[in-house]
């Protein structure tokens, strides 16, 4: 396997991660009263608790997706330029 292959996929792997959280945080926006009743049924919180619940979600997803995707990106794009 290539540098080249590998920064592919790690790109591949950066986008796709971006794309479901912009997904989770338009459908969050667009549809939060719709989601808090369905939780809201099984689980006993307010809506201060939801909406922190899932702000903090979206929050460690983003810190996920920048350590565990960026992060080795970079790093693979700047071995790679080194190797020329």
């Amino acid at each position: 396997m290539t540098i080249e292959t590998v920064r592919s996929a790690i790109l591949w792997c950066t986008l796709i991660n971006y794309g479901i959280f912009l997904v989770w945080v338009f459908v969050f926006t667009m549809t939060h009263d719709w989601m808090y009743q369905f939780h809201a049924n099984g689980f006993n919180f307010s809506v201060e608790q939801f909406d922190m619940l899932h702000i903090a979600g979206m929050s460690i997803y983003k810190i996920g997706i920048i350590l565990l995707n960026l992060v080795p990106y970079f790093a693979v794009l700047i071995v790679g330029r080194k190797g020329k």
